[in-house]
């Protein structure tokens, strides 16, 4: 039965307490919530899970799916296991099955053994303690919880910010006011990225500016960037000549079975990766940043900023072939063998030479300030990133282009149309009339404190070993080693992983009142570079016993003037060191002050009152130049098991293992899941976990394009961890006996919007001759020009400095006398995002006046992009920095990561189902007010208006504690609570799955039903190989539009569309989790196998 068939639509929800608790004493959780989970055959017959489906968990690619033809072809009708009918010979499919298992063996050895090698840690510590001990033998003890590299530090301040509107107002005031340095450590970062909006009244705060100006005030700026793939990998120049040199290794020997069977496994491994070599999107980054722009955009503004990329890629073909061919001269190759293939020879199967790394990629996103104020979290200084609470997805200003939010490249939907040729502004320009853009949501926060000094130690050792890895021979005086004394940070290079000495399964100590924390101040002594050298951070001040009386100006003997009266010489020579010894005093007491401002600074002062924070990170020898750590996964494992009732994770994917059987994952966050789970299961315990992750984890547009193969791989895995695939958390759950919809749920974040392109276009267009495309291009053309050229002059008016403004000038001046039309031509409703959020308007209310398009072809739709890395716990724990819930992020030997653990002794008095809770105020602040946004119990924001939100650290997040809206999510395991939650999220499924047909979809299980719920309605013309058109029958609707035939003809079905979309409260959705259920998501259409799964983890 199809999911809305088998849901009753919740009765309209009013957010008062009075009815929400009414309802909520009728209100049964619906275990069916999403989807029914119930219906899947036993887990332990996976054969016959999925009526139709073939997917037995083998090998992907072209060896997998070789593997299955053979066992189909020699099984025949016996997939039972019973015996030939007629006692016939039976078929040799164990022969087959064996071989091809020995193949399949091999790749996964390859791609293990490369992974184990390359990361500089052997397979037995890839892995995180689920508890107090570690039984490998390999890990020693160490002083700091998690294994970080950093102790926990008292006497912190931090702040939250939840989107990238206040944080990067926020980075603007600390860039204006830097005064000594400026690092920044960035996945991308875009020179033409403004940090305040509009930005035709902010010109001064796109960041590339800022970082002139503060160069031109003497600050040092530093700057590392991930480095890219800008090219498709050398496979190529190895296929097939490679493959053939390694099969004529097979001993002679060799029968023809055996040896036709390992070449068919050679040929297909390698065109299997040289298939994906050029159509994996994964190969390349997931949006085609591109550092050499960032690099010498900003180098060439000023010989004060200097910018770092890493890490490098490729080595050349030639050099490529001949470390392969040389590595196997003496070897004597089998099936059996292949494993142990030397190791430059796995480098050179996977792409990789030497210290070249392929898929990994620097994803921490920090700014540090003059080395006290710190900024960290999901969001990067990048296009794409700036948004609103309300996540407006409409930027179509027809009656005055300089309201223009997100200009240029800034609207952008990677779903649609990715970011493409970035350095040069006039490319890659979504059509803002027909497409919406997407919505991005994110957390980062701010720090000042002891904590920062560990960031500048992680920043510093960064540093340090990108320059000695290949800028130190560029004798570039831009270029220089930054010096920082780490013991005194409390921070140790160099050191091997070890276990946690904590005690597990403690619960975290209640938030106590205490006295009000001194101040942070930092040193007040500048950290100045010295001639000659790298810039220079001063050890502390050498320790001092008490008073120095070996001042050599101060005098020692009873000397004077013979004419003197012996008792007056005397006298005032007493006065003399008695006024020495004061001055001395005072400078010792100085000194003894310095040195106490030191320490506090370094570790929290003795009558501690601020936050204890603490840094952990993801890190190895590619990446830092250190032994592997993966402290963060530690973290999020401690934390778990420590949790007592309530677990939060707000994450941009969610990939993770419960045991050992789910390769290639490695983490083992989902294990501490499901025994934090099972456990409150068994004691009786109400406990909750919920996740909010992305509908879609990628930037494919259709799911079922052979492009789209890296995000469907990613979603197989994330299903795999969540409820299928016979290991996930659901089904481990279940097989203890309990319902795990009861325990954790999953969802997904999506919002609307109408773009205005109403009568009030059509009107300045007549009037100025010029169309609005025209105008808008001419803008962002000079809205996105080089630092050096400002669009405006000093007087505020336009000027032409490199390109015609003429029809943007007239554009503008055909607006002058446009008639309101009911808010459409002021600007009031060129975006009706408030519509679902608190105090905004009545969406049945909103004035439209046909134009260019009808109103119900002016709606849009699109997944709000969850890119948030936070994890909270009994609102009273906060994880939250750059790392995903993957092994990409968790594992350390990948991508490398920063994160905080904060716990705030701050308390706030709170509930926790339904009896009183001494909360965190970072924690409880923090998870109330993504709550409340995902609920649409906020009000919109206003770029223009700044509140305590916007600002760096030093003004404390604002939050109205004790409103009514803050009272409806105070207690997150209420059954009130639940209740909005729930009912909310599903009444907002329904209601955008009839508008919008968006995809995932439960009602989509099999890829016939993907065409019909779909590809029917937004499928637009396909060409062949031959450049000719296989599908000619063009889409019905532009992506994200409302699919019409679904109302009533005329305004009839505008009025029945608005009257859906008024029952739309907040973002929040169901995660589809039945969609393609009965589909191997990641088989259609492409390869993939052993070799390069582990990239998509």
């Amino acid at each position: 039965m199809p999911f809305a068939a088998q849901h009753r639509a919740p009765p309209s929800f009013t957010t008062t307490p009075s009815k929400v608790g009414r309802m909520a004493q009728e209100y049964k959780e619906d275990p069916l919530a999403y989807g029914d989970y119930h219906e899947r055959p036993p887990v332990g017959n996976p054969q016959e899970r999925y009526e139709g489906n073939d997917y037995d968990g083998s090998d992907r690619g072209l060896i997998g799916d070789t593997y299955r033809k053979f066992r189909k072809q020699y099984s025949g009708q016996t997939t039972s296991g019973n015996p030939p009918a007629n006692g016939g010979p039976e078929q040799p499919s164990g022969l087959v099955s064996g071989l091809f298992s020995t193949i399949h063996g091999a790749v996964h050895g390859l791609g293990s053994e490369l992974q184990q090698r390359v990361s500089g840690r052997p397979s037995s510590s890839s892995h995180a303690h689920s508890g107090p001990q570690c039984d490998d033998s390999i890990h020693s003890a160490t002083q700091h919880r998690y294994t970080s590299f950093a102790a926990q530090r008292n006497s912190n301040d931090i702040k939250w910010y939840v989107d990238g509107c206040g944080y990067m107002w926020a980075v603007s005031r600390a860039l204006e006011q830097a005064r000594e340095s400026i690092w920044i450590m960035d996945w991308w970062l875009s020179p033409e990225l403004y940090l305040r909006r509009p930005p035709a009244q902010n010109e001064q705060y796109r960041i590339d500016r800022m970082l002139q100006a503060a160069a031109q005030r003497g600050v040092r700026v530093n700057i590392i960037v991930y480095k890219e793939v800008t090219q498709a990998l050398t496979r190529k120049y190895l296929s097939p000549t490679i493959p053939r040199y390694l099969h004529s290794l097979l001993p002679r020997h060799t029968d023809r079975f055996s040896a036709a069977l390992t070449g068919l496994g050679l040929a297909a491994t390698f065109a299997s990766l040289e298939y994906l070599e050029s159509e994996n999107q994964l190969m390349s980054p997931f949006v085609p940043v591109c550092s050499s722009h960032t690099k010498h955009a900003l180098e060439n503004l000023h010989p004060n900023i200097a910018v770092f990329r890493h890490p490098d890629h490729l080595p050349d073909a030639q050099t490529l072939q001949s470390s392969f061919i040389s590595s196997l001269q003496n070897l004597s190759l089998s099936a059996k063998t292949a494993s142990t293939l030397p190791l430059d020879a796995l480098k050179a199967v996977y792409g990789m030479n030497e210290d070249v790394i392929l898929y990994w990629a620097h994803h921490e996103k920090l700014c540090i300030v003059d080395g006290r104020t710190a900024f960290m979290g999901g969001l990067d200084l990048c296009y794409g990133r700036w948004d609103l609470n309300q996540h407006p997805i409409a930027d179509c200003h027809p009656s005055n282009l300089d309201a223009t939010v997100f200009p240029g490249q800034e609207y952008n939907n990677a779903r649609v149309l990715d970011f493409q040729d970035v350095p040069h502004w006039q490319n890659n320009k979504l059509d803002r009339t027909k497409n919406s853009r997407m919505g991005w949501s994110d957390i980062s926060v701010s720090l000042r404190g002891p904590v920062v000094e560990d960031l500048r130690a992680h920043f510093v050792e960064r540093w340090n070993f990108i320059y000695g890895e290949k800028y130190d021979v560029r004798k570039d005086v831009r270029y220089s080693r930054l010096t920082f004394n780490q013991n005194e940070a409390g921070t140790y290079q160099q050191r091997p992983l070890s276990s946690q000495g904590q005690q597990s399964y403690q619960p975290y100590p209640q938030p106590q009142p205490s006295p009000q924390s001194q101040q942070y101040r930092p040193s007040a002594s500048p950290y100045r570079q010295k001639d000659g050298e790298g810039q220079y951070f001063p050890p502390p001040p050498s320790s001092s016993r008490g008073v120095d009386f070996d001042d050599e100006s101060g005098s020692r003997g009873f000397g004077g003037d013979e004419r003197h009266h012996h008792h007056h010489v005397v006298g005032q020579e007493i006065d003399q060191m008695a006024d020495a010894v004061r001055g001395r005093f005072s400078d010792g007491v100085q000194r003894i002050g310095d040195h106490y401002e030191h320490h506090q600074r370094l570790h929290g002062g003795l009558q501690d009152a601020g936050i204890p924070c603490q840094i952990v990170r993801s890190c190895s020898k590619w990446s830092h130049g250190v032994g592997t750590e993966q402290s963060i996964q530690n973290a999020y494992i401690d934390v778990i098991q420590r949790s007592q009732s309530f677990v939060y994770i707000e994450n941009q994917f969610f990939i993770t293992a419960t045991g050992d059987s789910q390769k290639p994952v490695k983490n083992k966050i989902g294990a501490a899941l499901v025994e934090r789970i099972i456990r409150a299961a068994r004691a009786g315990e109400k406990y909750k976990v919920i996740v909010i992750i992305p509908a879609v984890p990628g930037f494919a547009g259709d799911l079922k394009d052979d492009a789209s193969l890296g995000t469907r791989a990613i979603m197989e895995f994330q299903y795999n961890s969540i409820n299928r695939g016979g290991h996930s958390i659901m089904e481990m759950i279940a097989n203890a006996g309990f319902d795990p919809t009861q325990y954790i749920r999953f969802y997904n974040l999506r919002n609307y919007d109408r773009i205005n392109t109403s009568a009030s276009m059509c009107e300045v267009e007549k009037n100025s001759g010029v169309s609005f495309g025209a105008a808008q291009q001419q803008y962002n053309d000079a809205v996105e020009l080089p630092a050096g050229f400002p669009s405006r002059g000093d007087d505020g008016q336009n000027r032409d400095f490199t390109m015609n403004r003429q029809g943007y000038n007239q554009y503008q001046q055909g607006t002058q006398g446009l008639k309101a039309r009911q808010g459409l031509g002021s600007g009031r409703w060129d975006s009706v995002s408030e519509c679902y959020m608190l105090g905004g308007a009545d969406i049945r209310g909103v004035p439209w006046e046909n134009g260019k398009v009808s109103e119900m072809d002016a709606f849009v739709s699109e997944e709000l992009y969850v890119h948030s890395k936070v994890l909270i716990a009994d609102d009273r724990i906060v994880i939250c920095g750059s790392a995903n819930l993957n092994d990409r992020s968790q594992n350390g030997d990948h991508d490398s990561e920063i994160a905080v653990v904060v716990e705030d002794p701050t308390p706030v008095e709170s509930y926790m189902n339904g009896r009183p809770w001494r909360a965190s105020k970072f924690a409880a602040t923090l998870r109330r007010q993504l709550f409340r946004k995902h609920l649409g119990l906020l009000r919109a924001q206003d770029p223009q208006r700044p509140d305590g939100n916007f600002e760096p650290i030093g003004v404390p997040n604002a939050y109205d504690f004790g409103s009514e809206e803050d009272r409806l999510v105070v207690d997150p395991l209420s059954d009130s609570f639940l209740y909005l939650w729930d009912s909310r999220a599903h009444q907002n499924t329904v209601a955008f799955g009839r508008a919008f047909h968006p995809v995932p979809h439960d009602d989509v299980r099999t890829w016939k039903d993907y065409d019909q719920f779909y590809e029917n309605f937004f499928k637009k013309s396909e060409k062949g190989a031959d450049g000719k058109e296989v599908r000619k029958v063009p889409s019905k609707y532009e992506w994200g539009h409302v699919v019409v035939e679904n109302f009533s003809p005329g305004q009839q079905g505008v009025g029945e569309l608005k009257e859906l979309l008024s029952t739309i409260k907040g973002t929040l959705v169901e995660m589809p989790l039945l969609f393609l259920i009965k589909e191997d998501i990641a088989k259609e259409g492409v390869s993939l196998n052993a070799f390069t799964e582990e990239v998509y983890t």
